[in-house]
């Protein structure tokens, strides 16, 4: 197989999504095992100013979902972000790679110069579709990916780097 926009994204996504879910579910077994309210831990912070694990579980779905519409010349779905337990961020990290999954791999191929434009906060960045996939989205998948990683090993979570790599 070679090399391709389809091949770099949406596998690419799955797979760390799919381990993300691994470590969410090692995040519920320990706060039961803890007796520890789960939202202590879907609560967590590495620092005051920075999002909460919710809000990091969330936005890589929302990167992560985001590229492959863009991508594909699709409408990106809109999801509430009301999630705060590992069930919630469970089927939102399942709607997500369902809906990944349902991409036509026809489109995203040869949008390696398409013009991508999306809003972040106030600023409106443009980008052509292989920068934006390897320089945007991929990148910002794996940092939230890693700060929930993070969070949940700062609590105490038994994850190591084979649950972030799977």
């Amino acid at each position: 197989m070679s090399l391709s926009m389809y091949s770099s994204s949406v596998p690419v996504f799955v797979h760390y999504l799919k381990n993300l879910s691994v470590i969410l579910k090692k995040g519920a077994d320990y706060a039961s095992e803890k007796k520890i309210d789960e939202k202590v831990l879907t609560g967590g912070r590495l620092f005051p100013d920075m999002f909460p694990l919710s809000r990091q579980v969330q936005i890589a779905c929302d990167v992560a979902k985001g590229c492959g519409a863009r991508l594909a010349g699709m409408e990106v779905p809109k999801y509430d972000d009301n999630e705060v337990t590992f069930d919630e961020l469970q089927s939102r990290i399942e709607k997500t790679v369902n809906f990944l999954l349902s991409l036509p791999e026809d489109k995203i191929n040869g949008t390696e110069q398409k013009q991508i434009k999306l809003q972040a906060g106030p600023r409106e960045l443009e980008f052509v579709g292989d920068f934006f996939l390897r320089n945007w989205a991929l990148p910002n998948v794996f940092f939230h990916i890693t700060t929930t990683y993070n969070i949940l090993r700062h609590n105490g979570v038994a994850v190591g780097k084979m649950d972030f790599l799977g």
